[in-house]
């Protein structure tokens, strides 16, 4: 033992995010186990993979024993295709990513002012008829910033222009819009739990908003984020008018920029709550009950960060795991936070795969092999 065991009963939980463009969380889980085992044979590991409410979370819920169902949907292209939830007693666990993802534009191909929602909108009525009571609508990694309008249309709002025609999709159609009327939004969502899952506490416009901060990566030129920022906020105006003040104070409020704006529809029109996205999952997915039985916790994710700190998958598990007094261990791809940060975050110390290969390529073509040596080395240092 160099770094101080746990115990001789030692029972490990592994609940890490995932790796992004190299394993799932999922995987993240197997490979670690493979390699505390490789050491400590008989070693007990429950493996709880996480998710922070962007891409990966249905994945998530469906390892904890959620049923996955799957739904054709409207891409963020218009394009069709398959889109999963989640579902266990009469809660839903919904991606906004799996809908209207960036991962579903085709390489290369960006359209900051058209990509749309309403598959979003048809992914959420889909969990309403499979009897959703609860939904947990994790949003995050949009290729949209349309403001939700798409998903609200799809859900029954209509946004019109000055000829009484549909407005064009996207953030883009939304400078032409005139009259909004939410009157037709699915009457469900009056009685169900909506709880917007997302670490993005960003408001809907301005120097902090979704087009600003979030825009650029999604293909936004400068020119596009100001047309973006102005058709939003526009938005929130006829919005304003069609459904009172609460409007304005919504397009303020923590997570409205989230996933381009979706979180804004979902609280203005849907009666959504936010919640900070991996604080919402660790309940969901029962990771309260799984800490009470570990010994030893084993988080992470692709890299380990600034942005870690501030509602990250790691981060939450971190916190959860110190205020139960147990050690916390992380590993990840790439490394960029001080030991000093990480002890602040309740993380004892943190394993990098680019500690072992350097080269950020190979790393992340050859992750799984460099998490087994990773976990091994966890093994000797925390269970002999």
């Amino acid at each position: 033992m160099t770094d101080g065991a746990v115990t001789e009963t030692a029972c490990v939980l592994v609940a890490a995010d995932k790796f992004k463009g190299s394993l799932t969380a999922v995987q993240v889980a197997e490979r670690v186990t493979a390699g505390l085992r490789r050491v400590v044979p008989d070693v007990h590991v429950e493996a709880l993979p996480v998710a922070d409410g962007g891409d990966g979370t249905v994945a998530a819920a469906v390892a904890a024993g959620f049923e996955r169902r799957e739904v054709r949907v409207t891409g963020p292209l218009g394009e069709q295709r398959t889109a999963a939830f989640a579902l266990r007693d009469g809660t839903a666990v919904v991606e906004m990513a799996e809908a209207s993802g960036l991962q579903h534009l085709p390489e290369g191909v960006f359209a900051p002012l058209t990509s749309t929602t309403y598959g979003s909108g048809e992914l959420l009525r889909a969990a309403l008829d499979a009897g959703a009571r609860t939904i947990v609508f994790g949003v995050g990694g949009s290729a949209t910033t349309d403001g939700g309008a798409g998903m609200l249309a799809a859900l029954g709002a209509r946004f019109l222009d000055k000829a009484g025609e549909p407005v064009g999709p996207g953030g883009g159609g939304l400078r032409d819009l005139v009259t909004a009327d939410l009157a037709g939004i699915d009457a469900r969502f009056a009685d169900v739990d909506l709880v917007l899952a997302s670490d993005v506490d960003n408001p809907l416009t301005g120097p902090k908003g979704a087009p600003a901060v979030y825009g650029p990566q999604k293909g936004a030129t400068e020119e596009d984020v100001a047309t973006l920022d102005a058709a939003l906020g526009h938005y929130a105006s006829v919005l304003e008018k069609a459904v009172g003040p609460q409007a304005a104070r919504y397009a303020l409020s923590p997570g409205a920029g989230a996933a381009g704006g979706i979180g804004y529809g979902a609280l203005v029109g849907l009666g959504a709550s936010f919640r900070p996205g991996i604080e919402v999952m660790l309940d969901v997915l029962g990771f309260a009950a799984a800490l009470e039985r570990a010994t030893l916790v084993i988080t992470g994710e692709g890299s380990l960060d600034e942005q870690t700190l501030h509602g990250k998958a790691p981060a939450g598990v971190a916190a959860a795991a110190r205020a139960k007094n147990i050690e916390v261990i992380a590993v990840c791809g790439r490394l960029a936070l001080l030991p000093e940060a990480l002890g602040k975050a309740g993380i004892r110390r943190a394993y990098s795969l680019a500690e072992l290969e350097p080269d950020q390529a190979r790393s992340m073509a050859e992750a799984g092999p460099l998490l087994e040596r990773a976990a091994e080395a966890i093994a000797r240092d925390f269970l002999l």
